[in-house]
């Protein structure tokens, strides 16, 4: 594969606080652009699964966000090939460049991994497609990977949809540890390929479980918005997928505070796992940094530190 640039807009859904993009939806343009990058060398994802029976995935994105996209911005996106030989994932470095007072300026790197995973839903006559042999070279019957946790429950305890079991907050490991869960299912429009969570479903997913957990905690977006004029801002994050989650499996998405950065950022983790056969199956892990910036107009914003109000809701101390 060559490198290859594309001229790409955030979506419009984005722009949630004035007109700056939040990092799931940068993350979006990352996404298009890389499946602009196989369309460009005919691997169109629509004939991959159509006639080789083959499912485009995105299996890990990393970004590094140096500079805010706005609301009706030109973004070019430049994807470079970084597969290593012999490697089942295929990998590309992207740049994204956006143009500030007449230059352009760099606003993002990162990579991502992909993978061809074999399509074998019953419900198309499963497995059997024939695919070229550098497409087979790329491809796997399943998305799992090495070093996946899986956790046993006891099985005695009652379920219910909105609640968290304590058998599985132990097994978590959130019973004592500064750690948020939430319980959900999986549902069909978070998926594709008839089966799977998809990667920006799990990019959605961290998106709101940081929108519980600061509400939990007592400094909701919205209250910090009218209290301080204060906006959460996202310097880097990643998703990894290391295992499938299935349409309409229960998972949980444990989410924890792991370090307070001289109280001007801190970095999070956040786990997913999906109840299955008696256990607490791991799909996916991620970290993301957060700043908070202040308002200034409505145009521009500045960083700023913690007050002693967000440091100790963030160290889960009680207000």
């Amino acid at each position: 594969m060559r490198t290859t640039t594309v001229l790409l807009r955030p979506r419009f859904e984005g722009s949630n606080i004035c007109t700056w993009i939040g990092f799931k939806h940068v993350m979006y343009v990352v996404e298009e652009a890389v499946l602009d990058h196989f369309r460009q060398h005919g691997l169109v994802p629509r004939e991959l699964y159509e006639e080789h029976g083959l499912c485009l995935e995105v299996i890990d994105s990393s970004v590094r966000i140096l500079h805010a996209l706005h609301m009706d911005d030109q973004v070019e996106v430049r994807i470079e090939p970084k597969t290593k030989a012999g490697a089942k994932e295929i990998t590309v470095a992207v740049t994204l460049t956006v143009e500030r007072e007449g230059k352009p300026v760099k606003a993002l790197t990162g990579k991502v991994l992909l993978m061809l995973r074999q399509d074998d839903s019953q419900i198309t006559g499963g497995a059997g497609a024939v695919a070229p042999h550098f497409l087979q070279e790329h491809s796997a019957p399943t998305l799992r990977r090495a070093g996946h946790a899986v956790l046993p429950l006891d099985q005695s305890v009652s379920r219910e949809r909105a609640a968290v079991a304590p058998d599985v907050l132990k097994a978590l490991g959130a019973d004592s540890s500064n750690s948020f869960v939430w319980k959900w299912h999986v549902p069909y429009f978070y998926c594709h390929y008839n089966d799977r969570m998809q990667h920006n479903g799990y990019l959605r997913l961290m998106e709101e479980v940081v929108d519980l957990f600061l509400a939990e905690r007592g400094i909701s977006i919205r209250s910090l918005l009218e209290d301080n004029k204060w906006i959460p801002v996202v310097p880097t994050a990643r998703v990894e997928i290391v295992d499938e989650a299935r349409m309409e499996e229960t998972i949980y998405t444990v989410y924890t505070v792991e370090e307070i950065f001289k109280d001007t950022t801190y970095r999070s983790r956040m786990d997913c796992y999906v109840e299955r056969n008696g256990a607490l199956v791991k799909t996916a892990t991620g970290s993301i940094v957060h700043g908070y910036a202040v308002i200034e107009n409505r145009k521009d914003w500045s960083l700023v530190q913690f007050d002693q109000r967000t440091i100790d809701a963030l160290s889960g101390k009680p207000a």
